[in-house]
């Protein structure tokens, strides 16, 4: 999920524009892009959201 958020973030128009859209602060976004820190859970599902990412759970066989 890390990564496809990264991805995203990297092939968005502007991390303002993010920011803008979702509340998310650039600064942070800025730091979890470089490594530098992650995002809680709130964030990074608010961001996915934004994104379009969707996540499912596999069936166990």
């Amino acid at each position: 999920m890390t990564e496809l958020l990264r991805e995203a973030l990297r092939e968005a128009k502007s991390l303002r524009q993010v920011e803008r859209d979702t509340g998310l602060k650039r600064q942070a976004l800025a730091k979890f892009m470089r490594g530098e820190q992650s995002l809680r859970l709130d964030l990074a599902d608010a961001l996915a959201a934004h994104f379009g990412i969707v996540s499912s759970r596999r069936q166990r066989e």
